[in-house]
């Protein structure tokens, strides 16, 4: 691109100068055999050839005249031209119709080059001759040789100096480039301890912090899924156990009394409930992976579904010993969601809420406003550190892993709870303190709804 645009500039300026030297002798050459002809047409004595030859002797540019023959009578000293010879019969042609030339002559010796301008000689509209004045071009090809390589050596200059400067920026520009590319293809390999170091503040450093954010996050992800797999396993491993055993002692009938067989069928539904919830909670992620989970929405009432969520939790929160209290405030309304899907929402958050919380309430408050229906859940339990809160929402994720195992839980749940939440429109978010206790918060807009609603319709 810079020799694009350095090759046309430098023949401009070759053309400029060249046309301004040579405008330059053309304009004295024509000055000086106009003023030799006019001299000739005022005064035409036997002498003045001869004084006319002397001074152009001693002047730069050298002449010579012809008679109206097109014959060679003066010649100041020009080595290629002969006195007695004849100008060629165009120029005589073109001399006596009061029309001057002008050519470029060639010394046949040095082969040096000649500007050449003659001018007729007039008197009367009498034609006499005419006086060609000529000036060598030899020191206007050497002034322009010198310029065309000064322009050569300025213009390789300032190429490869830009060269140096392009090769320069473009090390600079594509060396954090390479790097980064090379760490993207380790961490395409499963080399997720690999790290960018970003070398600057733009772009490319902004680039550089993303594929490390992108290295941590899978790297989080990675390590969440390795312990989910552990977990998952150790989950349903538990239950099948349970229920292969207490099976074999009704099955042979190992038990000492009906009441000691009726506690081991407890056992065994209990178990066949918790790995039938497990199954249930991948089932719903792989669906919901897939896109193919499905919404029955209808308008239901919120108090309603909450109230039966709360039932169903009622006597896990018994047997802990704790009270969970719904209020509400605001006149009800309806909104337009899967009650199914809500009241799965709202057990798991019941149930996370009274699993970590041993002593004190569980309070759910239901605000019916203007545009949206608010929903918190607030337990008085362990709580959850600052730092974990930005993750909770992540499948696989467990708090506390050695806690996570305690109080049982394969991760699922708040990834499930977040993904049906927004499928219908809603928002979820959380505050924690830890032992103080957790407050879930949802919030769906009833007017959204409501016109989507009637966009159906």
């Amino acid at each position: 691109m810079f020799l694009i645009v350095l090759l046309p500039v430098g023949f401009v300026i070759d053309r400029i100068f060249s046309g301004f030297y040579i405008n330059e002798v053309r304009n004295q050459i024509e000055q000086s055999s106009s003023h030799y002809a006019q001299m000739l047409s005022n005064m035409m004595p036997p002498n003045i050839l001869p004084m006319i030859e002397m001074m152009a002797g001693v002047s730069q540019f050298k002449l010579y005249i012809v008679d109206n023959h097109g014959v060679i009578i003066v010649n100041s000293g020009i080595t290629n031209v002969i006195k007695g010879k004849t100008v060629p019969t165009e120029e005589i042609s073109a001399l006596t119709q009061g029309e001057t030339i002008e050519k470029v002559s060639i010394d046949s010796n040095t082969g040096e080059r000649y500007l050449v301008y003659g001018t007729p000689i007039l008197k009367r509209q009498s034609f006499y001759g005419g006086v060609y004045v000529i000036a060598s071009l030899e020191g206007i090809d050497q002034s322009l040789q010198k310029v065309r390589t000064m322009l050569l050596l300025a213009g390789s200059g300032t190429f490869f100096l830009a060269l140096g400067f392009t090769y320069i920026i473009s090390k600079k520009l594509s060396d954090p480039l390479i790097q980064m590319e090379k760490a993207a293809r380790r961490i395409a390999k499963g080399d997720l301890d690999t790290r960018v170091r970003p070398t600057s503040k733009d772009e490319i450093g902004s680039l550089s912090y993303a594929i490390n954010d992108l290295a941590s996050d899978l790297q989080r992800y990675r390590d969440n899924q390795r312990e989910f797999f552990a977990n998952i396993s150790h989950e349903l491993r538990t239950p099948i156990t349970y229920l292969e055993g207490y099976s074999k002692v009704l099955k042979e009938k190992l038990y000492q009394s009906p009441e000691e067989k009726e506690k081991y069928l407890d056992i065994i539904h209990e178990e066949a409930g918790r790995l039938s919830r497990m199954i249930g909670e991948l089932f719903d992620l792989s669906k919901m992976d897939e896109g193919k989970i499905l919404l029955h929405q209808e308008w239901i009432d919120m108090t309603e579904v909450l109230e039966g969520a709360i039932e169903k939790t009622s006597i896990q929160a018994k047997e802990k010993g704790l009270n969970v209290h719904l209020q509400v405030f605001g006149e009800a309304a309806l909104a337009y969601c899967d009650g199914n899907r809500l009241t799965q929402v709202f057990i798991n958050l019941l149930d996370n809420a009274i699993r970590y919380t041993e002593t004190g309430t569980v309070t759910v408050d239901l605000w019916y406003v203007k545009d949206e229906i608010k929903i918190t859940i607030k337990d008085t339990g362990i709580g959850i550190p600052e730092t974990e809160l930005p993750y909770i929402f992540d499948r696989f994720y467990r708090v506390e892993k050695s806690r996570s195992r305690q109080y049982g839980g394969t991760g699922l749940g708040l990834a499930i709870v977040k993904n049906l939440v927004e499928l219908q429109g809603g928002k979820i978010g959380v505050t924690s303190s830890v032992g103080e206790g957790t407050c879930f918060e949802l919030t769906f807009h009833r007017t959204a709804v409501e016109n989507k609603e009637e966009e159906k319709r």
